[in-house]
């Protein structure tokens, strides 16, 4: 569960407080009864680099060198095949 920062705006209270992303925002001050505003605060992860990918936590060759090859040879190699035994069958069935 998430921790919250409110700020009173009558006593300038200020205080945290751990509530559920279901639960409603709080808008009373428990010290004076004053009107409660939510803090924002910086967030506290920060990705840096030119990204990640899918392949980047799998162990083995790289995405590039692997995956682009097989895709190529596995379309060309299987529509001559196809093509092929749809020929043979129905040469088969013909005689």
């Amino acid at each position: 569960m998430p921790t919250y920062s409110y700020a009173c705006t009558a006593c300038d209270n200020k205080f945290d407080i751990v509530q559920s992303f279901s639960d409603n925002s709080l808008t009373v001050c428990p010290q004076c009864s004053g009107k409660l505003r939510k803090l924002f605060n910086s967030v506290g992860v920060v990705f840096k680099g030119s990204g990640f990918y899918r392949t980047d936590s799998r162990s083995g060759s790289t995405a590039s060198e692997s995956a682009a090859p097989a895709k190529t040879e596995t379309k060309s190699d299987s529509a001559p095949a196809a093509a092929s035994a749809s020929s043979t069958s129905t040469a088969a069935a013909a005689s």
